[in-house]
């Protein structure tokens, strides 16, 4: 095979109101890994010049059977994670903010609240 699952088509939806085909894990050591372009969470707008629009999964699922031993692949990548099945590499970030981006203004108003109680509480 071509070393990557696919997830998506007209009768399972992966990302809700969108048909289209996603790669959902790419196997290590497979065509799709050692050729080292393709990346989960891509989408897949066409094999061999082949429009994937409006594909039944299993029509899909076919279309990669046959795609023979030269493939085209157009894609889309992603740009920025969703949630849903698709497989987490440990060395990659997760999606979401990063903890500091919620610490470190977190941290400044508490810090600021204190002073200023502190503050409030000389004068008295």
């Amino acid at each position: 095979g071509l070393g990557f699952n696919i997830v998506g088509g007209t009768d399972q939806q992966y990302i809700a109101n969108d048909s289209s085909i996603y790669v959902s894990r790419i196997k290590k050591d497979g065509a799709a890994y050692l050729d080292g372009r393709l990346q989960e969470g891509d989408k897949i707008l066409a094999i061999n010049g082949k429009d994937l629009k409006d594909l039944r999964h299993k029509d899909a699922v076919e279309l990669f059977r046959n795609a023979g031993y030269y493939v085209s692949l157009k894609i889309q990548r992603r740009l920025q994670p969703q949630n849903g099945p698709v497989g987490h590499r440990g060395d990659e970030e997760s999606g979401g903010l990063p903890l500091a981006a919620i610490l470190v203004p977190g941290l400044a108003l508490a810090a600021t609240a204190v002073w200023i109680l502190l503050r409030y509480r000389q004068r008295i």
